[in-house]
């Protein structure tokens, strides 16, 4: 949700300052760093930084995310580069731009084929950018880019076959007219800042789809601006040369004649000039594309072909995928460099998914309920095992079945051999381009879960606490049935934007062993999904997702759509089933986003019917029968209603009746809503977003969202068995405020929670045990909500003196 930030104009001055300041020297560091490694559910993006600025090769889905994680000062970024415009690329762009914005950079620039501009218009009306300028540079054969930091040469690399006959396509396969949606999704929240929404023209549209139909994918040749050698001070000490202005003549290059009569020659007393290493990135995304980049004669002046040791590459970093780095074209291709040329790759053969955040809370939970909180799935990350000072205590006193033992989690990034010249990284791997050239790997992501654990059961009392939820736990367990559907499992449980311990929106619903649901979508829901099952479970889990709902048009609500598509298609593929298409519950208006996409980027129409949730209000169903009877049979439902709540212009509630007749209500984001409640009526569950605390009511009505007090009334007005409360402010990161109205039938949700219908009465036992794994936190809310309540009776004092 965006807010106000009256910071920014005074951010993007200061930024402007220190960019003038240094725009005239050479920097004396830069290193490439991996940010998102490719790996399946991770973005792909490669850093680039300098001791001035910041550059970005591709931006996937979830690249915001673990940018703000590793503290990655975005602050610095002005350029990003794309190697092809699909969402492996760009997904993570809209996201990665609201950061931008917020921490006060005034201009980004980006690089790339042809429609990287029209994304951030399209989505104008989810992700609302006011206080960045975007500009789009014109990149082709005939143009390059060169800043102090370095020269960027553009080569596209096109399909080989023919396209003089453009395909483009007319009506969308859902059936709905192709007209731009026009309605502001955050009028609420308007600001006299926000810019007036630009239209993509027809002119425009058909240029992209030309380009799709072309298919370019844009490399970059890049170098390093020189830099003289650094003035060795021992050396002029050692040819005896006086402290003064002498000095700054021979750091410019400059030969002096000393008292003496003594030359001196700068060569004497500096090290050698750097004339800057050459890196290239580049994408070849299928076999189509080989002849374009094996035979384009720009690469082989940077290969074994090379007539000066300058223009040697001393790095090739390859998005491209494994399969195709296996073809032998693509090995020939690489052969032709010399041996000292590294190749650093970011595809799909690695496995660090990039966060230990996630892992680190999950190890927490996981002592509480290896049920609700199971290790993850996700073992692409190397664990360090260490012995801890104090070991945790014995599992026995955790209810549930056993986890995994520790040392069996382990799995290293794919080794590289010395006669194999490829690197294969995790996240945080560093290249040294300046001032020495060295690969460091002392950052790379790793994870301990031993500190994890040993932070938690260090806290005091914490053990004799834990002792005694778990006991109760695993007593009423005892006298409880259990049945293994439905099941939920929550992807993401924060708003607005992701942040390292919540995700954005998302839930994954196991109606029963053969069919699921999604709820929501937000951005990086995919890639929660493969680090929460491993990759095999996750593509058994997207195989039987025959359903995605979204309740409104908010960014953190459907931005991982398109991933998610994506991506159940390729689990489809690898386990050799037809691809289906699933159904889209979604307000309609979201079809001119993905027509937009589908005709000017990648093809994805394929992959959904819609469903619109207009025609599924309670009562009011506009649904062909015979088509409603066969999508609730299909999905394994009685009945699937909705209604419209109290948010942005077409938000929805959802309520889900299974065969039993049990029914699950889901509120989207909303205020208290009157027809939820009605829609809702003796639900076994309500899961309703819990935005603010009690305290910030006032700021709820502006955001129109619910406090934790008005959603729990929600729940007890509807006469719903149970109340699950999510979607928390991200200042909620770890727990939410709890107050008296928290009872037995209330729970919280947490990322990776996974909760059968009939276990919620056990969720309610964690609460002593949660507030004290997160004590110094908690303390943390209850004091800034001790002196905001101080503040308020200042204020307060001081009219009543007035």
């Amino acid at each position: 949700m965006p807010k106000e930030k009256k910071h920014i104009p005074d951010a993007q001055k200061q930024r402007r300052k220190i960019k003038e300041k240094f725009s005239k020297y050479s920097p004396g560091k830069v290193a490439l760093q991996v940010l998102g490694t490719g790996a399946e559910g991770a973005p792909r993006s490669l850093y680039v930084f300098s001791d001035q600025s910041r550059y970005l090769f591709n931006c996937g889905e979830g690249t915001q995310r673990l940018a703000h994680e590793h503290k990655m000062k975005l602050a610095k970024l002005e350029h990003i580069f794309i190697t092809q415009p699909t969402w492996a690329n760009l997904g993570g762009l809209p996201g990665a731009a609201l950061t931008i914005q917020d921490v006060g950079v005034p201009e980004i620039t980006l690089h790339g084929p042809e429609g990287l501009q029209e994304i951030f218009i399209a989505t104008h009306r989810f992700i609302v950018i006011k206080d960045l300028e975007i500009r789009v540079v014109q990149c082709n054969e005939d143009t390059n880019f060169e800043d102090n930091v370095m020269k960027v040469k553009y080569v596209p690399i096109t399909r080989s076959y023919d396209n003089s006959t453009v395909d483009l396509k007319g009506e969308n396969s859902n059936g709905v007219q192709e007209q731009e949606d026009d309605i502001d999704y955050y009028a609420h929240e308007h600001s006299g800042r926000r810019k007036s929404p630009q239209i993509i023209s027809e002119s425009s549209k058909l240029l992209l789809q030309q380009t799709k139909a072309k298919g370019v994918s844009m490399a970059y040749i890049c170098q390093l601006q020189p830099r003289p050698g650094a003035l060795c001070l021992e050396k002029c000490v050692k040819f005896g040369v006086p402290p003064g202005p002498l000095l700054g003549k021979l750091k410019s290059g400059e030969d002096v004649t000393l008292a003496s009569g003594n030359l001196v020659k700068a060569s004497d007393v500096c090290d050698p000039d750097d004339p800057g290493p050459v890196f290239i990135v580049l994408e070849c995304p299928s076999e189509e594309y080989l002849d374009s980049l094996v035979e384009n004669e720009i690469f082989s002046k940077h290969q074994s072909t090379a007539t000066r040791d300058e223009d040697v590459a001393h790095t090739v970093v390859h998005f491209t995928p494994q399969k195709i780095m296996d073809h032998p074209k693509y090995k020939q291709w690489i052969e032709r460099f010399t041996p000292s040329t590294h190749h650093l790759v970011l595809n799909d053969s690695n496995t660090c998914m990039g966060s230990a955040a996630v892992h680190r809370i999950q190890y927490k939970l996981n002592l509480l309920s290896n049920d609700f909180f199971p290790l993850l799935g996700d073992k692409g990350t190397e664990i360090i095992n260490v012995e801890s000072s104090e070991p945790p205590q014995p599992k026995k006193i955790k209810p549930g079945s056993p986890s995994l033992p520790i040392e069996n989690l382990s799995v290293k990034s794919r080794p590289t051999s010395p006669s194999d010249p490829k690197i294969y990284t995790n996240t945080l791997f560093n290249y040294h381009l300046r001032p020495k050239k060295a690969c460091d790997r002392s950052l790379e992501l790793k994870l301990v879960p031993s500190q994890f654990i040993e932070e938690t059961m260090t806290t005091e009392n914490f053990p004799q606490v834990l002792h005694e939820v778990t006991q109760q736990f695993a007593q009423k367990q005892r006298h409880m049935t259990i049945r293994d559907f439905p099941k939920l499992l929550f992807l993401g449980t924060g708003s607005s934007i992701p942040n390292k311990t919540r995700n954005t929106s998302g839930m994954l619903l196991e109606v029963d062993e053969n069919r699921v649901i999604i709820l929501d979508c937000g951005e990086g829901t995919f890639g929660q999904i493969i680090r929460f099952y491993g990759h095999d479970k996750a593509y058994q889990i997207l195989s039987k997702t025959k359903a995605i709902y979204i309740s409104h048009l908010h960014a953190d609500h459907h931005l991982g759509l398109i991933g998610l598509l994506q991506g159940r298609r390729k689990a489809l593929q690898k386990l050799n089933q037809e691809c289906e298409p699933l159904y889209l519950f979604a307000p309609a208006q979201i079809m001119w986003w993905l027509d937009f996409y589908d005709k000017c980027f990648e093809n994805i129409e394929e992959e959904f019917v819609l469903v619109p949730n207009g025609e599924l209000l309670l009562n009011k169903h506009e649904l062909d029968e015979s088509l409603e009877t066969k999508i609730f049979e299909e999905l394994g439902m009685q009945d699937v209603s909705t209604c419209y709540v109290r948010h942005c212009p077409n938000a929805f509630g959802v309520c889900l009746t299974q065969q039993d007749g049990s029914k699950i209500t889901y509120s989207g984001d909303t205020m208290p809503s009157e027809n939820l409640v009605e829609l809702g009526m003796n639900s076994s569950l309500l899961i309703h977003e819990a935005t603010m605390e009690d305290e910030l009511a006032a700021e709820a009505v502006v955001k129109m969202h619910s406090t934790t007090s008005q959603a729990i009334e929600v729940g007890r007005r509807m006469n719903a068995k149970y109340t699950l409360l999510t979607h928390f402010s991200q200042r909620y990161a770890k727990l939410p405020r709890f107050n008296e109205n928290f009872s037995d039938n209330v729970g919280i949700a947490f990322d990776n929670m996974l909760v059968r219908l009939d276990e919620l009465p056990l969720l309610p036992l964690l609460y002593p045990a949660l507030k004290l794994m997160f004590v110094e936190y908690y303390e943390e809310l209850e004091q800034k909500a001790a002196k905001r309540q101080m503040k308020i009776e200042r204020e307060k004092q001081a009219l009543q003196n007035n």
